[in-house]
């Protein structure tokens, strides 16, 4: 099939927006006593907490939007030298958040609340102008009697507790996480900024700026009805009128422009949508839709019933809402995610890898698709087609940890010992784990099983691992 545009709406847009005076410089430290390196440290700290919490969603495509969109509004942003991570948090909540060193996550309860794309770029533009803005970074620097490297180890609790305080069990007590939310709380002034700063980068990414107005009158609207039940968002962003009357006033000083729909964002809310209480109503949930015509995206609605009729092993249901996207719908990738599992459900090994390297084909820098063929070559004990996927593809994923645990499962099916315990080093290295990828390096260097070219990789890759720890440290 034909790729196809995506369909172009005229939707309004504001000119680019002229951000208030007085905003602090950017990279002026002289109001913090923390550097570019305290700020990075303590995002180190927050991701390798980030990697190990359940709390965190595993979901390849769902991550690669995020990503996708975060680096994009990033790009446009006022700093260009900032790193930023971006997750995604599984909690119905409504909430986002930003924490130092450009570390922003993202509740599931925000992407299925979100109208349209532009809703959710106005609340990530939003939380990466508190970034660039410093906000953080000077409120904690504030803190000179607390250890900014120690609250990063209760980063994820600490969030976990500013919209469900039961989530966070032994982790922290409720004590502790008011103290630490008092820290790092906005000020109306520091929302304005956001605000203002969010904009210029929505303007500047080509999304309808329109967006973020609307989600906040969304959220408003929201919590009229049951008082003390604000979305976290709220809790954590205070939201005043005035505050919407100033965004909304700003966007409207602006001009049409035509924008293109991503689709993909449909194909987001229809995923999560899809495995949300059982299958059996989140199947009536999506036909209800499209019975009533209530909906955006039409064909997103057949994906989640696909979704969920593979979800409850109902393959001659999810085969024919995949015939009916694969007639009527623009080709996608997520769509042929879902294809290929449901045409490989119960397949002979050698029929299913035909499935998958067909859709490899299609799409062959596809996360989910990789993820699935490498699943199912280790499965099937395929090492060395496993190590040549690997070898193929983690040139285009550097970062990656998977690619690395799966060569790791690989040598340990082989008894490759220097080379698993090199490979999960890598891993726990990109999982910002220093000292867990330290001491699989040191366990690749003791194997007996390496010649004195692999021994001499591992040792200088163990003395880089140490340097790069000891730089870490708090001077």
């Amino acid at each position: 099939m034909m790729k196809a545009l995506y369909p172009i709406v005229f939707l309004a847009c504001v000119a680019p927006v002229v951000l208030a005076d007085g905003l602090p410089e950017l990279g002026d430290y002289s109001a913090t006593v923390m550097s570019p390196l305290d700020e990075q440290r303590i995002a180190d700290e927050i991701m390798r907490d980030v990697y190990a919490s359940s709390q965190v969603l595993e979901d390849p495509e769902i991550n690669d939007y995020i990503d996708d969109l975060g680096h994009r509004l990033a790009a446009n942003g006022p700093d260009k030298y900032q790193r930023f991570n971006f997750f995604v948090v599984k909690d119905n909540s409504i909430n986002a958040f930003a924490m130092p060193g450009g570390v922003i996550g993202v509740h599931t309860g925000l992407l299925l609340a979100a109208k349209n794309e532009s809703e959710v770029a106005g609340v990530l533009g939003h939380e990466i102008g508190h970034v660039v803005q410093r906000h953080l970074a000077r409120m904690l620097a504030k803190q000179k009697n607390d250890s900014v490297i120690s609250m990063a180890t209760m980063a994820l609790a600490l969030l976990a507790a500013r919209s469900n305080p039961q989530l966070t069990g032994g982790a922290l007590t409720t004590a502790m996480a008011g103290s630490i939310q008092k820290q790092i709380d906005y000020t109306r002034e520091h929302e304005r900024e956001a605000d203002r700063v969010g904009l210029q980068i929505m303007a500047d990414a080509g999304f309808d700026t329109r967006g973020m107005p609307s989600f906040f009158e969304t959220l408003q609207k929201g919590t009229r009805f049951s008082e003390g039940s604000a979305p976290a968002f709220l809790r954590t962003h205070p939201l005043t009128v005035e505050r919407i009357a100033d965004v909304r006033n700003r966007v409207e000083q602006g001009s049409f422009r035509a924008i293109q729909e991503n689709p993909n964002f449909y194909f987001v809310k229809a995923k999560l949508l899809a495995n949300i209480g059982t299958a059996d109503s989140a199947i009536n949930i999506f036909r209800i839709n499209l019975q009533e015509k209530r909906y955006a995206n039409e064909a997103a609605e057949h994906y989640g019933i696909a979704l969920a009729m593979l979800r409850k092993n109902d393959l001659a249901g999810a085969n024919t809402e995949v015939a009916w996207l694969r007639k009527n719908a623009i080709a996608n990738a997520m769509i042929e995610t879902v294809a290929t599992q449901v045409a490989v459900a119960g397949q002979a090994p050698a029929v299913a890898e035909q499935r998958y390297l067909e859709a490899l084909r299609s799409y062959p820098d596809h996360r989910a698709l990789i993820y699935a063929y490498a699943e199912h070559l280790l499965g099937s004990r395929q090492a060395d087609k496993l190590l040549r996927l690997i070898a193929d593809k983690q040139d285009q994923f550097p970062d990656d940890p998977y690619f690395y645990e799966l060569k790791a499962r690989v040598y340990s099916m082989q008894g490759k010992t220097l080379l698993l315990h090199q490979a999960q080093g890598e891993a726990y290295a990109r999982r910002y784990n220093l000292r867990g990828a330290m001491e699989q390096m040191d366990l690749a260097a003791k194997a007996t099983d390496g010649d004195f070219y692999e021994k001499s990789i591992v040792e200088a890759r163990l003395n880089q691992l140490r340097q790069q720890l000891d730089d870490k440290r708090p001077n």
